[in-house]
């Protein structure tokens, strides 16, 4: 399907020369014009949490970071080199539709960390992450807030 003379939905297949074990940043937001209970209402939360280490446990995908907002989610993931990341997102996304009534919004972003992006890139990325809620007034320090993964990348 074509919109404005371009696919509707791109392919995210990740291509041959991508190595394995890319780091992707994607963030998830809620249809905002649907009504919800915040992402990291404690249950809610909870469950959005484990089902993100699940998928880990599954082997569907890696996580560096994963913290969740009220409208939306931030993540640092990378994804074996069988699976496709719009596939495993899609997945993921469906089954919280499913289980708990979320409405995300349509697509979401995703952005492909280039090699020269690690290291001091990379922990400004993560910094920018974690001070989402700080800079939302959510929390005083992003030590404090309890709805994020975090490894070692």
């Amino acid at each position: 399907m074509l919109y404005r003379g371009f696919p509707s939905k791109l392919h995210h297949e990740v291509p041959p020369w991508v190595e394995t074990g890319a780091l992707f940043h994607i963030r998830i937001a809620i249809d905002r014009e649907k009504e919800h209970s915040p992402l990291m209402a404690a249950s809610l939360g909870q469950a959005l949490l484990e089902s993100a280490r699940f998928y880990e446990a599954k082997l569907r995908w890696h996580i560096t970071l994963f913290l969740l907002m009220s409208d939306h989610l931030h993540a640092l993931l990378s994804f074996a080199r069988d699976e496709s990341m719009s596939s495993v997102v899609g997945d993921w996304k469906h089954f919280q539709t499913r289980k708990h009534g979320i409405i995300w919004q349509t697509g979401d972003f995703d952005h492909r960390l280039r090699d020269d992006e690690r290291g001091e890139q990379l922990s400004a990325k993560m910094n920018y992450i974690r001070q989402n809620p700080v800079c939302a007034g959510l929390c005083a320090r992003a030590e404090d807030w309890p709805w994020i993964i975090e490894r070692s990348a």
